[in-house]
C-alpha cells in the first residue's frame, strides 16, 4: 500500500520542518518528503492543500478509567477518541480502581489495549501504595511490566521524605516522577477558584498558594536529589517566578498545562456549571494570560488534556457533589491551535509541545515524519469550524464546556503503520 499526501504543510518538531510539499507512505513506513512526488496506479492519493500534516500527538495525562469505572469510559472508546484528535500515543494515569500500583494492574491495561486499544498507551504507575502516601511501590517491577512513569495523581505526595525517596528510586529505572501539585491542607473541600465566584456562589474556593506550595517543595527536593519533577496541569500566575528561579538555578524539571487553563476562565463556573468543574479549578483572566506567557518563555514545555471523563451520574448533581473534570482528546489540537491564532506561539513551537516534549518527559522516541520511520502522522485541517455535538465526541462521557460550541480545526486523517483511517468532517 501506498500513501501520498499532497501539498500539506508538513510540521515536523522532531526536524524541526514547516514547509510545503509531499509526503509519501509505502507499507507503514514514512519513504520521503518532496516538492512534489508523483503518484501511479498503485498510490491512494490525499489532497492536504491547506492542511497541516504531522506526527501523531503525544498525550502524556490522560485517564482511561480502566480497569474500575468503565461507565465512564474504557480503553477502547478513550482510544478512538485519543485517535478522532490526532494523539496517536496516550499515556494513562493510575488513578483507576483499583490503582495502578502493581505489576497485574499494568498487564491488564496493556492486554485490554492490545485487545480493543485504537493508539498506543503507556501506563503510569503509582508513586505510593494504593495511592495513600506512605509507602513506595515496586517501581522496578512496575517498569518491567510496561509502566514509563510514577504518579499520585489526583493526590499530592504530601509527606515530603517519601517523595524525596520517590524520586531517588526512580532515578535508578530512570522513570519519569509526575506530581499533582496541590497542598491538600490549603484546598481541602474547595469546589472552584478562590475569589469572587466562590463569595457569589458561595462555594468554598481553592487557593493558588495550594499549587504554589506544592510545586515549590517538589522543585526543592528535584534540586536536591537531582531528579527531574514533571509538574502537572499548572494553572495560576503566581508559580512562574519559582519556575524563573528554578530554571536559574538548573534544577531539573518539566511543565506542563492544559488548554481548558489558557482557553477558559471561572467565569465558566457562573451559575453553578458542573462542566466547568475540574481540579485545579479555572482561574482568573490573568491567570490565562499567565500561561500564554509561560508557554512562549518556555517555562512550561508540555501540553496534554488531562482527559478526565465522568458520567451524567457524576455531573448532573449538586455542585460542590460533582466529580472534577472534563474530557479532553478530541480538543486538545482545535483548543490549542488557540496559541497560533494569538500570536502566542507558531505551529513548529506549538507541536514541539503537543508531541516531542511530552515524549521527552516520558524518555519515549517521540512520532517522527523522518523518513525510514514507521508512519505516525495525522492530517489537520486548522480551518475547519464545526460543532462539539454528541455525535462528534467518541469518547463515553460528553462531560466538556465545550459541548455543543464551536470550535475551530479538526483531524481529517490518522496513519498508524497500514492503518488508515479518513474520518468524515462533521457539517
Amino acid at each position: 500500500m501506498k500513501l501520498l499526501i499532497k501539498k500539506g504543510r508538513i510540521i515536523d518538531p522532531s526536524q524541526g520542518i514547516d514547509q510545503i510539499g509531499d509526503l509519501l507512505v509505502e507499507e507503514g513506513i514514512i519513504k520521503g518528503i518532496a516538492d512534489d512526488i508523483p503518484s501511479d496506479q498503485y498510490t491512494k492519493v490525499f489532497w492536504a492543500k491547506e492542511k497541516w500534516v504531522l506526527p501523531g500527538l503525544v498525550d502524556i495525562h490522560v485517564h482511561l478509567r480502566d480497569p474500575g469505572q468503565e461507565w465512564k469510559e474504557d480503553i477502547e472508546t478513550g482510544t478512538r477518541a485519543a485517535l478522532y484528535g490526532g494523539v496517536l500515543r496516550v499515556a494513562c494515569m493510575p488513578n483507576t480502581v483499583p490503582p495502578n500500583d502493581t505489576p497485574e494492574i499494568t498487564s491488564y491495561i496493556l492486554k485490554k489495549v492490545e485487545e480493543k486499544g485504537y493508539v498506543k498507551v503507556y501506563p503510569i504507575g503509582c508513586i505510593t501504595q494504593g495511592q495513600k502516601g506512605e509507602e513506595l511501590t515496586e517501581f522496578g517491577r512496575l517498569k518491567e511490566a510496561g509502566v514509563v512513569a510514577v504518579s499520585d495523581d489526583g493526590k499530592w505526595v504530601a509527606h515530603s521524605e517519601v517523595m524525596k525517596r520517590a524520586l531517588l528510586y526512580a532515578k535508578q529505572f530512570n522513570l519519569a516522577v509526575i506530581s499533582h501539585c496541590e497542598d491538600p491542607t490549603l484546598s481541602q473541600g474547595g469546589q472552584i477558584n478562590e475569589g469572587f465566584f466562590s463569595a457569589k456562589l458561595g462555594l468554598k474556593g481553592i487557593p493558588w498558594s495550594a499549587e504554589v506550595a506544592a510545586v515549590v517543595r517538589d522543585l526543592l527536593l528535584a534540586k536536591e536529589t537531582g531528579q527531574p519533577v514533571h509538574l502537572a496541569h499548572l494553572s495560576c500566575k503566581e508559580v512562574f517566578p519559582f519556575l524563573r528561579w528554578a530554571k536559574e538555578e538548573d534544577i531539573p524539571f518539566t511543565a506542563e498545562t492544559c488548554p481548558h487553563y489558557f482557553c477558559l476562565t471561572e467565569k465558566e463556573v457562573d451559575e453553578y456549571n458542573t462542566l466547568a468543574k475540574v481540579n485545579p479549578p479555572l482561574r482568573r483572566e490573568e491567570d490565562v494570560l499567565a500561561i500564554k506567557e509561560a508557554l512562549k518563555e518556555g517555562l512550561i514545555q508540555v501540553i496534554a488534556s488531562d482527559h478526565a471523563p465522568h458520567s451524567v451520574l457524576e455531573k448532573e448533581v449538586e455542585f460542590s457533589l460533582a466529580s472534577p473534570g472534563m474530557i479532553g482528546l478530541q480538543t486538545l489540537l482545535p483548543l490549542s491551535l488557540t496559541l497560533v491564532k494569538e500570536g502566542w506561539l507558531n505551529p513548529l513551537k506549538l507541536t514541539e509541545c503537543l508531541i516531542t516534549n511530552p515524549a521527552k518527559v516520558i524518555n519515549v522516541e517521540p512520532p517522527s515524519l523522518k523518513p525510514g520511520k514507521k508512519a505516525e502522522l495525522i492530517v489537520f485541517d486548522p480551518n475547519k469550524t464545526y460543532v462539539l455535538g454528541p455525535d462528534v465526541i467518541q469518547s463515553k462521557s460528553k462531560n466538556t464546556p465545550f459541548l455543543n460550541k464551536e470550535l475551530q480545526g479538526i483531524t481529517v486523517l490518522a496513519v498508524i503503520g497500514e492503518k488508515v483511517w479518513e474520518f468524515n468532517q462533521p457539517v
